[in-house]
């Protein structure tokens, strides 16, 4: 059927170029370029860095001067989100065009489309409000949700491969109730995975937005201490009104290592939770069909743990930083899969 070829290949696309902006999104961030360009959506009122530094009246009309490879940074990962937009509208056109034969859910393909927007809303307000940290979390949050967003609608489309198991049927015959309870048992010991993923991801961005990684600058102690002097009370103050630049951060230091500290404990819980779920889909005889995505977990999760600690231990390097962003989306893919699978077990 053409059209779902077409509709592979655009999913496909979407999650490769999703991935690619959500990396991006970090370089940026970590490389201090979010105000490379102080306007949205073009760069000091042009399309280019390169004609806003051929347009001197252009920069004039803005505090901050114009820092060519920052604004570039900037403008690049503009570019790849538009790049995003353009697939995201196709996949919804192919949705509607093709809702009869209810090639995709096409509920799934327009709040991918409603998130894309909102996300582009918030990519304004991160360079507007002067990277609230705030708005620059959410608009993290929100990109990883469109990432998921299209790898779930991936793994929804028939195709050979149990990775894209159709929710009707999964891998394996009809069977019986009680011998379909692991798969009940596996399913919520990856939702919970899920969920304590997602506030990981959560406190890593508010870690991030706030530049509290360097908070705590050894490992597996910080500052040389256990639990060294930390302001909870100022850590996770949410809005601290417009006006104020956020570029370098605003916290003192007690209130970063508090941040920095709640980010290692959401991740011995994080990896706590996804193990539990990969460990008893892997030790389950009726769980076969699931077990190359619980190993992906692992992996991933080995992965991103030794990038965490590496990155530390090597003194925050800006490549390490990134892969890190990089690493937390792929043990977002990996859990999805898993879950994806497991809900789309035989049945009764």
């Amino acid at each position: 059927m053409p059209q779902a070829r077409w509709m592979r290949r655009l999913a496909i696309t979407g999650v490769i170029v999703c991935f690619i902006v959500v990396v991006l999104g970090a370089y940026v961030r970590l490389t201090a370029a979010g105000l490379g360009c102080p306007d949205w959506p073009g760069c000091y009122g042009e399309l280019t860095p390169s004609a806003a530094a051929h347009a001197p009246g252009a920069q004039a009309a803005y505090s901050r001067p114009l820092d060519m490879p920052k604004a570039w940074h900037e403008m690049i990962h503009r570019y790849a989100v538009g790049t995003l937009s353009l697939v995201v509208l196709a996949i919804v056109a192919l949705a509607l065009r093709s809702r009869r034969a209810r090639l995709v859910s096409l509920p799934l393909a327009l709040t991918l489309l409603l998130v894309l927007v909102v996300q582009a809303l918030l990519g304004m307000l991160t360079v507007t409000w002067q990277l609230n940290p705030l708005i620059v979390t959410a608009h993290l949050l929100l990109g990883l949700t469109t990432l998921s967003l299209l790898w779930w609608l991936t793994l929804s489309l028939p195709m050979g491969s149990t990775w894209g198991a159709s929710a009707r049927g999964g891998p394996g015959h009809s069977i019986s109730g009680g011998a379909a309870s692991p798969f009940t048992s596996a399913w919520r010991l990856a939702l919970v995975g899920l969920a304590a993923l997602i506030v990981q991801i959560a406190l890593g961005g508010w870690t991030s937005t706030n530049y509290a990684a360097i908070a705590c600058p050894d490992f597996p102690t910080c500052q040389g201490a256990w639990w060294p002097a930390s302001d909870y009370r100022h850590a996770f103050v949410l809005w601290h009104g417009l006006g104020t630049d956020y570029e370098g951060g605003v916290l003192a230091n007690p209130a970063r290592v508090a941040i920095h500290l709640t980010h290692r404990l959401g991740a011995l819980v994080a990896a706590t939770a996804l193990t539990l779920a990969a460990l008893f889909v892997l030790r389950r005889r009726g769980l076969a069909s699931a077990r190359s995505r619980a190993w992906a977990v692992l992996a991933a999760l080995a992965l991103q743990l030794a990038i965490g600690v590496t990155m530390v231990l090597k003194g925050f390097p800006l490549w390490l930083a990134t892969a890190h962003t990089a690493g937390a989306a792929l043990l977002l893919l990996a859990t999805l899969a898993l879950l994806r699978c497991l809900s789309a077990r035989p049945s009764l």
